[in-house]
């Protein structure tokens, strides 16, 4: 699969689309196929502050939990509520389905993630 250019992306296989002053969040296909059919996405709260490379949910599949980490740090300020009744849709289209929207507090932080071309190289060391 191809990975949007207009993304930037995380080692721990999360992208992140900036608007302005919005980062909107979302796992990879990588991560995706990896967990396999997700289940459950544990969501913080609107309101919640998020720092870059830490925890701020996670993603549970018939495989494995895995955590979800911010590739910035902000404030949360929408989560995807289809999450809850239809955590599949990841695993679906992993890169039109977000899970959260951060309001970014440094969008410098921006250019210290990989962008399309560098993360595809990550993932084919990894594989």
């Amino acid at each position: 699969m191809a990975y949007p250019t207009n993304f930037r992306y995380t080692r721990e296989h999360e992208w992140i689309e900036i608007s302005g002053s919005i980062g909107v969040i979302g796992i990879t296909d990588y991560a995706q196929a990896s967990l396999g059919d997700i289940v459950y996405v544990d969501l913080p709260k609107v309101g919640d502050p998020v720092t870059a490379n830490e925890t701020f949910g996670s993603v549970e599949s018939v495989k494995a939990v895995s955590d979800l980490f911010s590739p910035v740090t902000g404030t949360v300020t929408a989560i995807n509520e289809e999450l809850k009744d239809s955590p599949d849709k990841i695993n679906e289209k992993p890169h039109e389905t977000w899970i959260v929207k951060v309001e970014l507090a440094d969008p410098a932080q921006i250019n210290a993630l990989l962008d399309a071309a560098a993360y595809e190289a990550f993932i084919a060391e990894e594989s």
